[in-house]
This record gives structure tokens, C-alpha cells and sequence, in this order.
């Protein structure tokens, strides 16, 4: 049998109480202007709490649009597609739950390092982002004619790194990333390195050298010439020159990937010398 708590008595016999002893000792006039009192408080506490509503509304609101006209159309363009393309992903079945977008703003702060207006901004085009009709395959498409193929193995990581930051990879979403990067004309060698990765982060692996291999989208045991190559190739694709134009925290993406990339071709290179 469970024990029940015993709950904290309301107010409303406390009113009462206080109405009565006014019609008492003062009469119908007392009580009304009793009654009137709290009237007017009421309208008054409603008054503040939509003043109070139309303030904040009014702050961010001139805080995002500070914030958009201090960057570049090509950097606006980019996260605007980059966040309705994630909305789209996690309504993949069929509605977005207050967890997806919270890994969504989540990986905003966390990844790119997003400042409070930063975030107020990326709340701003979720919430556009959940009302619009707009489907996926049009979006993806402004995408791919839009900007070159650096960006769109930017855009590949960063679905990738959504879905595992979630802690739960479904065979849907891995079959979905897969279609927007064949509909971005992502080749397929870049799509299992960049699949490879993620994967094997989210399987925790933690043995140094399988995990070079990864980062550089190869098999353990690839030879020299096979780790050579692939460093080039993606260290080419990776140079944050190729993605200067979207903004600071997406120079930091390519930054942070090339990091990676060196690291682990000195390391292998050590092991084939």
C-alpha cells in the first residue's frame, strides 16, 4: 500500500474567511470594495505578466536580428539550412520531441561554441524550422547548388554529430544521413570515412592506432601509401580556407578536423618509418 502525502490546504478558505468577516463587521460595501481590490490586482498582475512577456519576446527578438546582420548572407544561409535540415531529420518520424531539440541547441553550444545570442538565434530557426512545409529533398537541393563540396562534408559531420551526441543510433537515421549525403553527390569513399568515425566514437573506440585509421576513413591495417593518400585527399577537402566564407565557428569545424587529420597521419607515419 502506498503512502500518500498529505498536501498543503489552499488559499480559497482563507478568502472566503476574509469575505465573511468583511460583511460582517462592514458590511455589503466592505466586501465590495474587497472584492473590487482584487479585481483590480488581478488585471494589474496580468498587465505585468504580458509586459513582462513583451519585453523578453522584444530583447531576444532584437538580439537575433543584431546578431544576423552582423554576419555574412553565406554564414546566415548556411546554419539557416543547416538547422532545417536537422529539424527535418528528427521529424523523420513523424514529430520532434523537446529532447531532439535540445541535442540540436546542445550541439550549437557545445560544438561550435555559440554565445547565449547565438542560441537565441538558433531557437529562433528551430521554431521556424518545426512550422515550415518545406521538405526535405527542397532543402537539401538549395543546399547542394548553393555551396561547393567543402561545405557539404561540413554539413555530412555535423548530421553525423547530432545523431550519435543523441546516445542512440537507429539504423533509420544512419539510412537517412546516407541518402542526404548521396543527394549532396557526397562520393561514397567520404561517406563510410565520415560514417566510419562517428560510429566508432559512438562504439567508444579506444584503441590508439584503429582509431587513426578511422579518422583517416581506413581500415586497421591499411599500408603507407593507403594512409598517405587518404591524408592528402582529406586534408585538401578538410583546409579551412575552403570553408573561410561560412563564418568563425565553421573555420573552427575545418580547424578542429585537420587537427584530427594531422594527428593521426604522424602517428601512423611514426609506426611505417
Amino acid at each position: 500500500m502506498a503512502y500518500r502525502r498529505h498536501e498543503q490546504p489552499g488559499c480559497g478558505g482563507c478568502l472566503l474567511l476574509v469575505a465573511m468577516l468583511l460583511l460582517v463587521f462592514g458590511g455589503a460595501p466592505a466586501l465590495f470594495n474587497f472584492l473590487g481590490f482584487l479585481f483590480v490586482a488581478f488585471i494589474v498582475f496580468i498587465v505585468v505578466l504580458v509586459a513582462g512577456f513583451w519585453a523578453v519576446t522584444f530583447y531576444i527578438k532584437r538580439q537575433v536580428s543584431l546578431y544576423e546582420k552582423s554576419q555574412t548572407e553565406t554564414h546566415n544561409l548556411f546554419v539557416y539550412l543547416l538547422v532545417n535540415i536537422l529539424v527535418k531529420i528528427a521529424a523523420a518520424d513523424g514529430r520532434v520531441s523537446r529532447e531532439e531539440v535540445s541535442t540540436i541547441i546542445d550541439f550549437f553550444r557545445s560544438q561550435l561554441n555559440y554565445s547565449q545570442n547565438q542560441i537565441f538565434w538558433v531557437r529562433e530557426l528551430i521554431k521556424e524550422a518545426r512550422q515550415s512545409s518545406v521538405n526535405l529533398e527542397t532543402l537539401l537541393s538549395e543546399f547542394r547548388q548553393t555551396f561547393s563540396y567543402e561545405p557539404r562534408l561540413i554539413l555530412i559531420e555535423m548530421v553525423y554529430q547530432v545523431i550519435v551526441s543523441k546516445g542512440a543510433i537507429t539504423d533509420v537515421e544512419i539510412e537517412l544521413a546516407r541518402k542526404i549525403g548521396a543527394y549532396l553527390e557526397i562520393n561514397p569513399y567520404d561517406q563510410e570515412a565520415i560514417l566510419r568515425k562517428y560510429m566508432a566514437q559512438f562504439q567508444q573506440l579506444r584503441v590508439d592506432e584503429d582509431r587513426y585509421f578511422t579518422i583517416l576513413g581506413l581500415e586497421p591495417g591499411a599500408d603507407f601509401d593507403q594512409v598517405k593518400s587518404a591524408y592528402r585527399k582529406l586534408s585538401m577537402q578538410y583546409h579551412p580556407d575552403k570553408v573561410s566564407h561560412l563564418g568563425e565557428e565553421f573555420l573552427k569545424v575545418a580547424e578542429e578536423k585537420m587537427k584530427e587529420l594531422n594527428e593521426a597521419y604522424q602517428h601512423l607515419k611514426k609506426k611505417f618509418s
